[in-house]
């Protein structure tokens, strides 16, 4: 059986980077509103005119496509790290401490973390590292469509159960909590730690529920992905085209139907059921058609200036990933933050991800020009093995 690997594929990091870059411009709208407005985005603020448009291109887009590329990718990062053999070596410490700082992040920073749920999903995804493809892939689609029963099913099942005044008796409960967020939000750091904290374990509990199977299915994809060759670029342009081709155009369709949807069922129960269910099958395969996408240019070579630039960003993925959090929290969060919260609209909301998209592009290569790690992946790294590891570029390092 194969040891870990102790080189780097750019093009796995390349697609983490956008991977990374990507989820931003979902998360924000979890960093500038509350969790209800993310699920419903007319509970706050304006959503007429640019900010519509700003919301459907997000959501047509980004909507849970680079949050699967990203789940994806996690799991081929298992096979890399723990290799294929009877040894999974470092993967339990390495998940242990992902678990603790994922916690310290959604507590204390962000309710909307995904580290605690990767940290322990592939505590369980690792034993499956050894099965073959075709068995990770069958596997995959069927943990997938579990979560799509769950999510899709729960959206159709509440159709059943509106009525006008049901949904009037909830928007004036869910306005009440929104004041109450903006409030504790605007006012410091401190008095929004109760609201963050109770919205982060809701959301643990219900996103390894209802997500988890979706998740354990897109690393056991992204298992069947590296092994494959997908990843690592392998296959032939025609085919990497062909793919492209056919799954950006799919994924776009059904992505563009939920975005309709929801607008034409002006974000009412049917509308909304209708909508995610297309969002759950679309974004699986608009993230594919991205993902080839990405293979292609990578394989082409005549951008390798740009895949390399993504590249560093997706090898500081772990430090770009929580230096989002800390932006947006400084920006949106009061006292010692500039208090945001509730008040940006979805127009300057973009304009910021853009801003902070151009930082992480041009820091992250500046950085591994002098060092060997980000600096949290040094950490997390150094937590891992139990001793600081050279971070000194010439430097001989650990084992991978």
């Amino acid at each position: 059986m194969s040891a870990p690997r102790t080189d780097r594929l750019v093009s796995i990091d390349a697609l983490r980077g956008i991977a990374v870059l990507g989820i931003l411009m979902m998360n924000i709208q979890g960093f500038a509103m509350s969790p209800m407005a993310y699920d419903n985005p007319t509970m706050q603020m304006d959503l007429t005119g640019a900010n519509l448009d700003v919301w459907a291109f997000a959501h047509t887009f980004f909507a849970l496509k680079f949050i699967t590329i990203f789940s994806t990718l996690f799991g081929a990062g298992i096979i890399l790290m723990a290799g294929q053999g009877d040894d999974v070596g470092k993967h339990y410490p390495r998940m242990l401490w992902l678990l603790a700082i994922g916690a310290a992040h959604a507590y204390f920073l962000w309710w909307g973390d995904i580290l605690v749920t990767y940290a322990l999903v592939g505590m369980l995804a690792v034993k499956a590292r050894r099965m073959s493809v075709t068995k990770l892939i069958i596997w995959g689609l069927v943990l997938i469509a579990v979560s799509g029963l769950l999510m899709v099913g729960g959206g159709y099942l509440g159709t059943l159960f509106a009525t006008p005044e049901a949904a009037a008796q909830e928007a004036e409960m869910m306005t009440g909590w929104i004041d109450g967020m903006t409030a504790a939000y605007q006012a410091g750091y401190v008095d929004r730690l109760p609201w963050n904290m109770g919205f982060a374990l809701i959301g643990q509990i219900a996103g390894l529920i209802g997500f988890g199977p979706r998740t354990l299915g897109l690393m056991f994809i992204g298992m069947a992905l590296f092994k494959s060759g997908f990843l690592s670029a392998s296959w032939s342009l025609g085919r990497y085209a062909v793919l492209a081709a056919v799954s950006l155009a799919v994924g776009y369709y059904l992505s563009h139907a939920s975005t309709t949807s929801m607008i034409a069922g002006e974000f009412g129960p049917q509308g909304m059921a209708d909508g995610n269910a297309y969002a759950y099958v679309g974004s699986l395969i608009l993230a594919f058609g991205y993902a080839s996408t990405v293979m292609l240019v990578a394989k082409i070579g005549v951008f390798s200036l740009i895949v390399k630039l993504f590249a560093a960003t997706g090898r500081m993925a772990f430090t770009n990933y929580l230096t989002q959090s800390l932006i947006m929290t400084f920006i949106f969060v009061g006292t010692p933050g500039l208090g945001l919260f509730g008040t940006v609209e979805r127009v300057d909301q973009l304009k910021l991800v853009l801003i902070v998209w151009a930082v992480q592009l041009i820091w992250s290569p500046i950085w591994l020009a002098l060092f060997r790690f980000g600096p949290l992946e040094w950490v997390w790294r150094s937590l891992t093995y139990g001793k600081l590891q050279p971070m000194l570029k010439g430097k001989a390092p650990e084992a991978a």
